[in-house]
Order: C-alpha cells, then structure tokens, then sequence
C-alpha cells in the first residue's frame, strides 16, 4: 500500500467547515485494509466500521449478535489501510446499556484507531454523550431508523412520519447536540425533517435514506458495489455505483463525485411522504401544515404537501 505521507487528514474540524461552506461529504462503511485504502483514496471523508459487518460480513439477519470484539478487531484492520479518512466505529448491541459500560467499550474502539464512536438511540443518551465526550471521545449520535432496536419497532421501517414522531425526533436530536454530540447520522426519515434538522443543528448531519439536503451521505459498501446476499430487498436509498463502473475504486470515485455534486440521491432513493400514499393527498397536506391536526404543527414545511412527483415511501 502507499505511503502516508502527505495524505490529507480529515478530522471533525474539516466536516464543520464543509458544513459551514455548504459542500457535501461522503462516508462508507468499510471492514479491512485493502477496501478502507481504495475507499479513503476515493475521496471518501468518512470511513464506518459498522456493525453492519453482522448481515454483510457474518451471515446474520440482523446487526444484534456483533460484539465488541468483532468492531476492535475490523477497527485495526481498516486503521491499518487508511489513507486520511476520519474513522467512527460502531458501539455494538448492548456494550453501551450504562455509562461506565459506554466509557469502556468506547475506550477500546479509540485505542483501536477509532476518531469517532456512534450510538444509537435518542435523549436516553444524554448523559452518556456528555460523559463520552467530557472525556475527549467524540461521538455521533445515530437516529431514525436504528437496527439495533429491531425488534422494538418492528421491522426496518421509515421514521418519523407522523408529526408527533418527527418533533421528538428534531428534539432529541437538540438534547444529544448540547450534551455534546459532534455529529448526527439520520437513518431512513422523510426528506423533510431530514432537512430541517440539517438547517437547525449546528453539527454536520449524515444520512443514510434520509434524502439530499443534509450534510453527507453515507452507504454500506456492499450496496455500494451491488453485493446483495440472496433473499435480500435492497433498500430503496441504494445505488450500485458497480453498474457503470470500470473498476471497484471507480466505484468509489463515482460515489464520492455523486454525493459531493448533489447527485446522489436522486428522488427515487428518498422518502418524500410521512404516509404511505401514491400521490398527494389531502392527510399529508392538512398534517403539513399548521392548524391541519392537533400538535401537527412543525417548523418546517414538508416538500409532500405540494410536490407532484409520484415517488414516494413505500
């Protein structure tokens, strides 16, 4: 592999300046030295080493039997390939349920190479986030759709489409900011609390089916290179960026350049109404707008209660 030397750095200073710019950044998941090499000499700003390895890595239907273990050891090796991207790694099921639990397991991934930890969950966090990050571990909040609850919500569904969800959402995303949070990854939300939580936090906001206005984009690998076990949907806000690619790392490269030129995603990779509707219609337009039903109300105004296109959430 190439040298280190002179290989730009990316750290959370150069994502709050790329946010404060207006320019978008890209993140990926990434397992091993040889794809965290081709994908942070991409162009790639962010590399992931998610629990996502479960399903893509191991076999399992679900993000749930990764340990702590398993995140460390993926953790050295994408370390070991990196080329300047900042890494975040995954707090697994379970190895953050209290505080001094989040701190230990936090340690190991930072001693491992880790620059980030992300957790999943909401205001429940707080006082964790804080800790994490009194302590000089950055942490990124993650929200919306978040795997490692599965079973509580009952499928990999979209997020937030009623109002009152969407507020405690936008709320919560308020609290783990001013605990200390340096950057939020949105997971399956309607386009429009997507961008209003982009325009209200201050920290740089990542999304994953979570539609065009916020500040990075990030996907997991194999989605990416059109790897999909057998048996398996793919997600709505998945490209294969394999299709017209010469290469893998031409992959990548068309990835990066899509996301950084407001590209990808398209319409047809985002949820654009709060309801499961062919077109618009008069519960999503009365639920947008002011007065249309008690505590309804939003600081923002939803792109589905005018727009024509016929793509929406399924």
């Amino acid at each position: 592999m190439s040298s280190q030397t002179d290989v730009r750095r990316v750290n959370l200073t150069t994502l709050q300046k790329m946010k404060y710019r207006g320019e978008k950044f890209a993140a990926l998941t990434a397992y091993d030295a040889c794809f965290a090499e081709m994908i942070s000499s991409a162009g790639v700003e962010v590399l992931l080493v998610g629990d996502s390895l479960g399903m893509v890595l191991q076999g399992h239907d679900s993000t749930l039997p990764v340990t702590l273990d398993d995140i460390v050891y993926h953790m050295r090796c994408v370390r070991a390939g990196n080329r300047g991207a900042l890494i975040m790694a995954d707090l697994p099921f379970m190895s953050y349920g209290h505080e001094q639990q989040a701190l230990d397991s936090a340690a190991a991934l930072m001693r491992a190479g880790a620059h980030v930890v992300k957790l999943e969950g909401g205001a429940w966090l707080a006082n964790t986030t804080s800790k994490l990050s009194e302590r000089g571990i950055p942490v990124c909040a993650h929200m919306g759709l978040t795997p490692q609850a599965i079973n509580r919500l009952g499928g990999y569904r979209v997020q937030g489409r009623d109002t009152a969800k969407a507020q405690a959402i936008i709320d919560e995303a308020k609290l783990l900011e001013d605990a200390g949070a340096s950057l939020l990854l949105l997971e399956c939300v309607p386009v429009g609390l997507a961008k209003t939580l982009t325009e209200t936090l201050s920290i740089p906001v990542i999304g994953i089916g979570a539609g065009p206005d916020v500040d990075g984009q990030i996907m997991v690998m194999h989605d990416l290179l059109g790897i999909t076990p057998p048996g398996i949907k793919v997600p709505r806000f998945v490209k294969n960026f394999m299709a017209d690619a010469k290469s893998v790392r031409g992959a990548f490269e068309a990835y990066s350049t899509a996301v950084k030129g407001g590209t990808f995603p398209a319409p047809e990779h985002c949820f654009l109404c709060p309801f499961r509707c062919s077109k618009p219609c008069r519960r999503s337009a009365a639920n947008a707008r002011p007065g249309g039903q008690p505590g309804s109300a939003l600081p923002w105004s939803p792109p589905w209660a005018t727009s024509t296109r016929a793509t929406w959430a399924s």
